[in-house]
């Protein structure tokens, strides 16, 4: 199965080497350049029959920072500040991207380093203007989950309409790998990585209709652990469309493992919002949208019964975005979310303001 994969990559390689390189600028002068985000956020959750949490939260500060040697060669990474503070186990600062970028032609490149896999919409494009809601949602958490990074190498390019990226990097921990979190918490985030069992991503999008942004990938890993390996295929699938102010987006995910109890995760959302900014005639985005939210990250297991619902659940959601430009946003959203195992509701308001550049 692997072995399939990266002879399809090296057949497109083949394809788009023939045609010829670009030719390297003499007056080329290198140049660093700096960028960011950062988001806001003021969240009051309320479970039924219990007193309302109310946080405010600067989530996140993120610092991107790259130089251009050349005009293929360059270099870039992203250093991110979770939660204002380290402190006494609270908060992160992570290096989330850290990697030498080789741009061959416009068709091709190669980077290695702390990379990020291409799954799913968000995970390579997290800013906060990019996507709907105060917080990313619950689907790019426990069923992707975003942001995921780690050692290794990718190669991609775009051929005939289609846009394609293989990543071969450190695989996942398989004694954390959970009913409660799938594999988020089975990720090695680039420290000391075990590299005796690599993962294999393929993401695949097709990009020649106007508006429309459409994908798949399939992820592959023996994840290793001390105690078991644990075989893990990540499907996914994706979809994002934008004409006439009108937005839709759909993504739908699929694990599945062959060791322990716990057997599949999965789980699903989709948006549609409207951008009212022309019909106001104003320069500002007024963009309401609605999403819809289900996902079980304990969808199959050997034992079944109950375990199957006390880690499955779905969520409505209704919310604003406001752009007065396209890197500063406001958000607002209110949410009810129903654990099936009994019926328990979560209702959540959020208030956030995020910013990119």
């Amino acid at each position: 199965m692997n072995k399939r994969i990266i002879f399809t990559i090296l057949v497109l390689i083949s394809v788009i080497s023939q045609k010829n390189f670009a030719q390297e600028d003499d007056f080329f002068i290198p140049k660093t350049t700096v960028g960011g985000y950062g988001e806001l956020h003021y969240n009051l959750e309320k479970l039924e029959n219990l007193k309302a949490k109310k946080t405010l939260d600067f989530h996140r500060f993120v610092l991107f920072i790259g130089h251009s040697f050349s005009e293929k060669w360059s270099f870039k990474s992203e250093i991110e500040l979770e939660h204002n503070i380290v402190e006494e186990g609270q908060g992160a600062v992570e290096l989330e991207q850290a990697y030498v970028n080789y741009q061959m032609n416009d068709n091709l490149g190669f980077q290695a380093g702390v990379i990020l896999p291409s799954v799913g919409l968000i995970n390579e494009y997290h800013e906060p203007p990019v996507f709907f809601g105060v917080e990313r949602p619950e689907y790019s958490k426990v069923i992707i989950p975003t942001t995921w990074f780690g050692n290794g190498a990718a190669i991609y390019g775009n051929y005939g309409g289609f846009d394609f990226k293989l990543s071969i990097m450190e695989g996942l921990n398989a004694d954390k790998i959970s009913a409660s979190s799938a594999i988020r918490s089975a990720r090695q985030e680039g420290f000391k990585s075990n590299a005796d069992d690599l993962l294999y991503s393929l993401r695949i999008d097709y990009l020649n209709l106007k508006g429309l942004k459409i994908g798949t990938s399939f992820t592959y890993n023996n994840a290793t652990g001390d105690s078991i390996n644990n075989q893990v295929i990540l499907f996914e699938f994706h979809g994002k469309y934008f004409y006439n102010n009108l937005f839709l987006v759909f993504e739908y995910g699929n694990i599945s493992y062959n060791q322990g109890n716990l057997r599949s995760s999965n789980g699903f959302y989709t948006d549609l919002g409207y951008d009212f900014s022309d019909i106001l005639n104003i320069p500002t985005k007024i963009i309401p949208f609605i999403r819809y939210t289900d996902y079980n990250t304990a969808a199959s297991t050997l034992t079944g019964g109950s375990i199957e619902e006390q880690f499955h659940f779905s969520k409505w959601m209704a919310g604003i975005n406001i752009k007065p430009m396209n890197e500063v946003v406001i958000k607002l959203d209110y949410s009810r979310a129903k654990r099936n195992f009994d019926d328990q509701k979560t209702y959540r308001f959020n208030f956030g303001i995020g910013y990119m550049f």
